[in-house]
């Protein structure tokens, strides 16, 4: 396997590693310092798979399938990681501390208008990542094969696609409460 999907995996471990050193820092020690420095070392990890990614294209490496989803991971924890730590926050005070409320779902036109904000936030995502594609094409495409990258950027532009039919689909059939 290439160890740029290490890389990756590590990467994601690390990131939810930080998010549960915060929490329980946070909650747990009572140390809220310590907790926001667990929570500020999440765009470090970004910063550090962006770099070791850049090293290993500058240094001759083909541009292959991991280094393009990096750039999709980057674009996603960019413009999520803040909700991402947030979900946690909630779901941690709800299921260990046992306090607080989970947010109740949304229906109807409220869902729809989430799921389209969502949508926006993905389209964010998909710009920064493919931002980062372009400029790893940019650079590394006189030297080397990208054919890789190009087919992250086409898939991506059919996934967010869907995703706008299905964000625009539920203003149409409206998502029912169940109760």
């Amino acid at each position: 396997m290439n160890w740029v999907v290490y890389i990756l995996i590590a990467a994601e471990i690390l990131f939810w590693l930080v998010i549960a050193l915060g929490l329980i820092s946070r909650y747990i020690l009572r140390l809220n310092k310590l907790g926001l420095f667990f929570f500020a070392l999440t765009p470090l990890i970004d910063l550090t798979l962006i770099i070791t990614m850049s090293i290993d294209l500058l240094n001759g490496a083909k541009a292959t399938l991991p280094h393009g989803i990096a750039a999709v991971y980057i674009g996603a924890s960019i413009v999520f990681g803040k909700r991402m730590i947030q979900w946690a926050d909630v779901r941690f005070k709800y299921y260990i501390l046992k306090i607080g409320e989970l947010p109740v779902k949304k229906t109807g036109i409220t869902y729809a208008k989430k799921y389209f904000f969502d949508w926006l936030m993905h389209a964010l995502a998909y710009v920064i990542g493919t931002v980062l594609l372009w400029i790893i094409i940019l650079i590394v495409g006189q030297s080397g094969d990208v054919t890789a990258l190009y087919n992250v950027i086409k898939l991506w532009t059919v996934i967010l696609t869907v995703d706008l039919l299905i964000a625009l689909s539920n203003f149409i059939w409206l998502k029912p409460n169940k109760r």
